[in-house]
């Protein structure tokens, strides 16, 4: 299976679709799910515990500093849809500045973070992992602490989970998704200066 090409990638995104491989070793389909999951970023629901921890200081966040480590280690469970193609599309997109990876580090080592896509005012969140506790929260509260410093409005998280409901996140329909994306792509903004 070829990766797909970072001019396709970015044209899917500006669609409202995202690709997914059906398997470690299926083909790439593509997606648009009605409805679609959101966060906006400024709503971010913080729990009394996450804050506790974001204020004990025990993670270190950086950005970008193993981008396909992160990649790898969200891949790294039985069921996954980010197969080998879906890891050397999204490295020749971070190595064009346009996906991030936000990680979560403790006494030197990675422990956890996530990964997306970025363009003008909108994060696609693609998937997010931990090694420690809480590490993964960590990054997502980071990734929204750097998106309302940018301005930028649409944290767009695909489906539902009991995870990203915690966070605030909710449904809306696709039309409404495709309005929201327009309007945060026309943000003159960049994820990262």
């Amino acid at each position: 299976m070829t990766a797909i090409s970072v001019s396709d990638l970015l044209t899917m995104y500006a669609s409202g679709i995202f690709p997914m491989a059906e398997g470690r070793e299926g083909p790439i389909m593509l997606y648009s799910p009605d409805p679609r999951t959101i966060i906006e970023p400024s709503r971010l629901h913080i729990s009394g515990s996450l804050r506790k921890t974001l204020q004990s200081g025990r993670f270190e966040i950086r950005i970008n500093t193993c981008f396909e480590s992160v990649m790898r280690h969200c891949a790294a469970r039985d069921d996954t849809w980010i197969s080998e193609a879906i890891i050397a599309s999204y490295v020749a997109l971070h190595e064009l500045g346009y996906a991030h990876s936000v990680e979560a580090w403790q006494d030197g080592e990675l422990a956890g973070g996530l990964y997306g896509v970025s363009m003008g005012g909108a994060f696609f969140g693609e998937s997010m992992f931990f090694l420690k506790r809480d590490a993964s929260k960590v990054a997502m509260a980071a990734l929204c602490a750097r998106m309302n410093d940018r301005g930028m409005t649409l944290l767009d998280v695909q489906y539902t989970t009991s995870h990203l409901l915690r966070f605030g996140a909710f449904e809306i329909s696709r039309d409404e998704y495709l309005q929201r994306l327009e309007e945060a792509l026309q943000i003159p903004v960049r994820f990262l200066d």
